[in-house]
């Protein structure tokens, strides 16, 4: 993730974060595979996420920056939606 952090159009701060998590899946569906990747992992590490980008702002000086939450159910279904639009296989 990037964060670029402007005022009047001049750069304040930039923030990259790279995150990865290690997760055992065990007796699920292989159908249930992909959702529970674009899913439920994701919800998992986000708020970790958020918490660094958060200290590392701050311990920088900087007022506080929360990123607001994200919805991965949403993006997954959206992401599903534009893959039968196009006519991709899932």
């Amino acid at each position: 993730m990037t964060i670029n952090a402007k005022i009047n159009d001049k750069a304040a701060f930039l923030v990259e974060l790279q995150q990865a998590g290690i997760f055992r899946i065990q007796n699920l569906p292989q159908e249930a595979m992909e959702p529970a990747l674009s899913i439920g992992c994701p919800n998992i590490l986000f708020p970790y996420a958020r918490e660094a980008v958060s200290d590392a702002v701050l311990k920088a000086g900087f007022p506080p920056l929360m990123l607001q939450p994200v919805n991965f159910e949403v993006l997954y279904m959206q992401q599903q939606q534009a893959q039968q639009a196009s006519g991709q296989p899932n």
